[in-house]
């Protein structure tokens, strides 16, 4: 037995030391080595502290009490069988004595390492150079020093009692504590033991009261966060006055337990709690009842405020410019001549709805996926900054086809995706496909070819499972590079046909070149395959922890990470950027935000970009831009908000791991944005926080919220939106995140959805190497009139959807069984009001099927517009010239798309009898196909689909005779672009 119980200890500890001496391999390949034994270390000093403090006040009190045990025969039955007991324990007394303490000691170290990173940003703690406007201390104060102190009193208090029932315990088992018949009896020595530790905790507690004075700053429990009026002439003096009692009655405690006299100390300890319970409870409770309550507003209007501009400079909305925009809803003619750049950029690529449409058409194997939601980015082409829709090809290890998923297949072959793939945003092809500015296999484009950029992606969003890569110069390649010509892949890995073969040249994972190190990540991974293996050799590497997150998350263990990283094509290397925060709970004053609720949209709702962690926070900064390189998964961290105290904090705990932006080249400056998680934070924030009066503010009648996504029948919050505008007021076009606001609203009520707010914020860093532009993270909200007549999102798709000749285009597109898809609605202020834009997809039937667009809907104010592109729709909507020129000016399309409507009075299919009588044929002729499917009749069913096919051709030239009819006015068009707009 005591063999078994050694070997399995071996192995346990075996399999420990392969998972710290794997990671420290990870960290020291990626050169942060820092960050993990810095990280150890405290864990482990911290561990030892309090393992050392519970466990020595354990012991040491179970010590002094049996030390102190009463010597004497018995003279009941009670104390033989006391005796009995001790007896018993005698074998065995000093591996209890030790036990104990270990088995608490274990727990309270266990507890404490947990609170590692309090205990470094106390250490290692920078003030913000602003001051709380109660106590006037440095905000540090309560985001580093605080926490740190509520820590250690928590521990000492858990000691403290710990130790006074291990203490009591003892003294009873030995008989210094014993029930009597006229009560209790405690001996001398046992009196002063309990004594000594009561007003050890009685001293403690008096410290959490006077903490608690300065915790009453971050109290979240009144009408806003921080001391309001209660807390302030109620709350903190009795805190301060029950820290004194505390004290005084701790005092009494050791007096009594020398000179005997207890009458003083439970006189104290009786009042103490009383004064708890009246000053601490009831006493605030009449003050806010009695005195708050009747005159709320007012009586709290300076702490509201306190709490407004601590909650604004905390989220960083302290600068952000209000502009007050009197929106038009008249569309006149050539309003949009002073928004041509604006118009020029308008994107009708939705990457929220077309990641199917990348993969049917550039996919090219079942092993390659794209991502669910694609990003938006931007680059300069011929001198022009051009928004795009940018994925990259990953591996999908799921493609594999079943008969090849070996696990040398899927650990050596498959090892990585290849190229980047991205269309230009403003305009699609005749067709309604993406135009692509890069694609292709091998990839070619306007960003570079294979020999201009590093395709290969061992690093992606995907890439879950570990790979082995690296062989000796010379050797033959094992890794599947990317399809060459049509010929499916072998299921012989070693000879795949019609796919080119590749060795990975990098440095992107530790080494496996020695069997020391292999037997490690064999055990790490717990496979037998890696161990015995023949494609393993001397300059075999093995790379896991492959998501951009997933590296950034270990090497800044102390940022928050937003839930969309995206890719770009950064100086001949595709890169992950990452956006980090550094985040803190305890700023005062500040509101309250729980991260996960802020950050939920309809987009995470249905799986295409994460979330924010279940965490609440009241203060946030984007203080770190991450890069992840796709080839080797080099990670680099630049610090970008160099004014956070937080992070410089973290950069004195993890000395040179992060460097200044000014290292940040040109081309990773243009590509960074403002981030998305960050910005939806902030907009939560603003639905109150955009009034700054307090007394406005308490009567919550300018309250916003973020409206729903339209587009959805789930009621989710609409997703902030990238796009190239130019706000009023600017003189130039920026990338920027927008989002809408519109009044409150509140469950189980009818609330208008009409427009109040649009925000933008300005994500233009520039491109100069190391210079950030001073326009980057502006934050500029127009506020509309509270008489605003400018329709919400929720209007406007309710207009599109109900508008009868609307309806009647959709009606046809609907014929064949097709899907009609709404993609985002676009909110852009220009022409002096606000332009809505919604590119319309359709999409077949079959499970090869994707989205085109093929329509686009336009509405400003009441009046709205279609057209199969956007330049006629436009034209159309501000009768008959917009004054500028949309981005698909120049695509070509079937005529017989396009109108314009006031909101209700546009025609229907009862002005065209011909269209009504196709739509009608086409109705039944569905009708017929279903029934002779119903019925297995395939002759049947092929005669109701020709009907069908004639109906459809019949409603689009009898669409196209109406229009040529009545023509609207509309753009030239000329040959569709292939490659760039």
């Amino acid at each position: 037995m005591p063999t078994i119980i050694v070997v399995v200890a071996l192995v346990i500890a075996l399999v420990i030391f392969a998972g710290i001496y794997t990671d420290a391999l990870w960290f020291s390949q990626l050169g942060y080595s820092t960050v993990f034994w810095r990280e150890k270390l405290a864990k482990l000093v911290i561990f030892a502290a309090g393992f050392l403090i519970m466990g020595a006040g354990v012991y040491f009190s179970i010590r002094v009490a049996y030390r102190a045990r009463p010597i004497y025969a018995p003279d009941n039955q009670r104390d033989d069988n006391l005796n009995r007991y001790q007896a018993q324990l005698e074998p065995v007394r000093r591996v209890v004595m030790v036990g104990v303490p270990v088995v608490f000691g274990l727990f309270a170290g266990t507890a404490a390492m947990a609170q590692w990173d309090k205990v470094l940003l106390f250490l290692y703690r920078v003030p913000f150079g602003k001051t709380d406007p109660q106590f006037g201390l440095d905000i540090s104060f309560y985001t580093n020093t605080l926490p740190f102190l509520g820590f250690i009193t928590g521990l000492l208090i858990s000691v403290t009692v710990v130790s006074f029932i291990a203490g009591l315990l003892t003294h009873y088992l030995y008989g210094a504590v014993r029930l009597a018949e006229h009560g209790i009896f405690t001996s001398r020595s046992a009196q002063i033991h309990m004594a000594v530790l009561a007003a050890v905790f009685l001293v403690l507690l008096g410290i959490n009261f006077w903490l608690d004075t300065y915790g009453t700053l971050q109290n979240n429990g009144g009408y806003r966060a921080g001391a309001m009026f209660t807390d302030v002439n109620a709350v903190i003096p009795t805190k301060a006055i029950l820290a004194v009692a505390a004290v005084i009655v701790a005092v009494l405690f050791v007096v009594a337990a020398f000179l005997g006299r207890w009458k003083l100390p439970l006189i104290g300890t009786g009042m103490l709690v009383i004064t708890a319970i009246v000053a601490g409870g009831i006493y605030p409770w009449a003050i806010q009842s009695l005195q708050v309550k009747p005159s709320e507003g007012v009586v709290e209007a300076p702490y509201i405020t306190r709490n407004i501009d601590a909650t604004r400079q905390a989220y960083g909305l302290s600068d952000m410019q209000v502009t007050p925009y009197n929106a038009t809803t008249t569309a006149t003619p050539g309003a949009l001549r002073k928004d041509a750049s604006t118009v020029a950029s308008i994107r009708l690529l939705d990457p929220n709805l077309i990641s199917s449409t990348f993969a049917q058409l550039e996919q090219y194997r079942p092993y390659y996926e794209f991502p669910k939601t694609l990003n938006v980015d931007r680059y300069t082409i011929d001198g022009k900054v051009q928004d795009a829709v940018i994925a990259v090809r990953e591996l999908n290890p799921n493609g594999i086809n079943p008969g090849q998923q070996s696990w040398y297949n899927q650990h050596l072959v498959y090892t990585h995706g290849y190229g980047v793939v991205a269309a230009y945003g403003n305009t699609v092809t005749a067709d309604g496909k993406p135009v692509f500015m890069q694609s292709g296999v091998p990839s070619t484009g306007v960003l570079g070819t294979d020999t201009s950029y590093q395709p290969r992606i061992y690093f992606g969003q995907s890439m879950t499972e570990y790979s082995i890569v690296g062989a000796p110069k010379g050797s033959t390649p094992v890794e599947l590079d990317r399809p060459q010509g049509t010929t499916p892949a072998s299921k012989d890995s070693a000879n795949t046909s019609g796919e080119s073969m590749t060795t990975f040249a990098g440095s992107g994972g530790p080494s496996l070149g020695n069997w020391f190190n292999r037997l490690m990540y064999a055990m790490k991974f717990q496979s037998s395959d890696l161990l015995l293996t023949n494609g393993v050799n001397s300059q075999s590497q093995i790379l896991y922890d492959r998501t951009p997150a997933e590296r950034v998350a270990k090497v800044a263990p102390y940022l928050t990470l937003d839930g969309n990283p995206y890719p770009a094509v950064i100086d001949g290397r595709v890169k992950w950027i990452v956006d980090g925060y550094t985040t803190s709970a305890a700023y005062p004053y500040s509101q309250q935000q729980q991260l996960q609720e802020a950050t939920t949209d309809s987009l995470t709702a249905t799986g295409g970009v994460g979330a924010l962690p279940a965490a609440s926070v009241n203060y946030i900064r984007n203080s770190v831009k991450a890069t992840v390189d796709a080839y080797d998964g080099s990670v680099q961290l630049y610090a970008w908000d160099t004014q956070d105290p937080i992070l410089k904090s973290w950069e004195k705990v993890f000395p040179a791991t992060v460097k200044p932006f000014t290292e940040m080249s040109g081309d990773l400056m243009s590509h960074v944005r403002y981030p998305e998680d960050l910005f939806k934070v902030q907009r939560e924030l603003l639905g109150r926080y955009h009034v700054t009066d307090a007394g406005k503010f308490y009567a919550n009648q300018e309250a916003w919220s973020v409206p729903d996504d339209p587009t959805t029948t789930a009621v989710d919050k609409q997703p902030p939106y990238y796009l190239s505008l130019q706000m009023p007021g600017q003189t130039k076009t920026a990338f920027s995140l927008t989002t809408d606001f519109i009044p409150q609203e509140v469950q189980g009520t009818d609330s208008r959805n009409i427009l109040y707010g649009f925000m933008a914020a300005n994500g233009d860093a520039g491109n100069v190497k190391g210079v950030k532009s001073p326009d980057y993270g502006k934050l500029q909200l127009l506020e509309l009139p509270v008489d605003t007549q400018v329709p919400g999102p929720g209007q406007v798709q309710n207009t599109f959807q109900s508008d009868p000749t609307v309806s009647e285009q959709l009606n046809v597109l609907k014929l064949g069984q097709s899907d009609v898809i709404n993609g985002n609605l676009l909110t852009l202020p220009m022409g002096g009001g606000l332009l809505y834009v919604q590119p319309v997809y359709v999409k077949s039937t079959g499970s090869t099927s994707y989205p085109t667009l093929q329509r686009v809907l336009v509405a400003f104010g009441n009046k709205i517009g279609y057209a199969a592109t956007l330049n006629d729709a436009l034209d159309q909507l501000f009768g008959g010239n917009s004054g500028a020129s949309a981005g698909d000016a120049n695509v070509q399309k079937a005529p017989g798309t396009s109108g314009t409507s006031t909101g209700g009075s546009g025609g229907s299919t009862s002005t065209n009898p011909a269209l009504a009588k196709a739509l009608n044929d086409a109705s039944q002729a569905m009708k017929d196909s279903q029934a002779a499917l119903t019925k297995g009749d395939f002759a049947a069913y092929g005669t109701a689909q020709k009907a069908l096919q004639a109906a459809i051709d019949a409603a689009i030239a009898a669409e196209g005779a109406a229009t040529k009819a009545a023509p609207s006015p509309s753009a030239k068009a000329t040959p569709s672009p292939t490659t760039k707009p």
